[in-house]
């Protein structure tokens, strides 16, 4: 009589003698690992978190609002003035117009998107072609510069759509517009130091003018406001520049 020996999954999913004895051949890939339910954790309740500086600066416009009858903030200084504080910022933050980009322009709305812009809002124009490289790298600057400083309105149009026969050896021109006069002209690439970044081309806008605002500073900002927080980003890009080449030269 033969001698049967039967291999059997005795769990469904569970794996066979056979299939070990394949897995360990090379013939079937790796058992894959058991399921583990992600583990359990309660959502933070509210009420539980510290109420504090942090707490406040969470809180949108609307949460702010209905916190004028909270209890805890009555009997808090701190947090009752603060809270006051951070709804007025917000408040005057609406108020400032936000662009974020660099927008395309035609001669045709050049009086009205620049020269008619409001007064209390800077523009920067840029004059440029397609196919030259210089001028691409001066969009890609200020691309980056018109995210950072919504409240300045940023604005690219062809050269000869705004100005018939420019020549194209000035390429790219920077102009700066407020309150409908020109405050400041660029020509050429040279005006932004040999390797041209976002955080020199805002130095050289920021050296006469409070050109750039981040909509954070109030509606007028003090030249010297802008300028040292445009220092302060330059600085920080140094340093996180640096850092990444150590970290660099440390992995080769």
């Amino acid at each position: 009589m033969a001698n049967y020996h039967f291999v059997y999954k005795d769990v469904e999913g569970a794996s066979t003698q056979w299939d070990d004895i394949q897995r360990k051949l090379g013939n079937l890939p790796p058992k894959p690992a058991p399921f583990k339910p992600p583990s359990f954790s309660p959502a933070a309740d509210e009420d539980s978190k510290p109420k504090d500086k942090a707490w406040i600066d969470e809180k949108s416009e609307e949460q702010l609002e209905d916190l004028e009858d909270d209890p805890d903030l009555d009997d808090d200084r701190f947090l009752h003035e603060y809270r006051k504080k951070r709804l007025a910022e917000m408040r005057e933050a609406a108020k400032v117009q936000r662009y974020g980009s660099v927008i395309p322009i035609s001669g045709s709305d050049f009086v009205r998107e620049v020269s008619q812009a409001p007064p209390d809002v800077w523009v920067v124009v840029i004059l440029y072609k397609d196919g030259y490289p210089e001028c691409g790298i001066l969009l890609q600057c200020l691309e980056e510069l018109a995210t950072k400083y919504p409240a300045t309105k940023f604005v690219k149009i062809i050269s000869t759509d705004c100005i018939p026969n420019y020549p194209d050896r000035n390429l790219p021109t920077l102009l700066v517009y407020n309150n409908s006069a020109v405050k400041a002209n660029y020509v050429g690439m040279h005006n932004f130091g040999r390797r041209c970044t976002p955080e020199g081309v805002a130095l050289v806008l920021c050296q006469s003018d409070p050109v750039l605002n981040d909509g954070q500073s109030g509606s007028e900002p003090s030249r010297q406001a802008v300028l040292e927080g445009v220092r302060q980003r330059l600085i920080e890009k140094v340093v996180r520049d640096h850092e990444d080449d150590d970290d660099g030269s440390s992995s080769d």
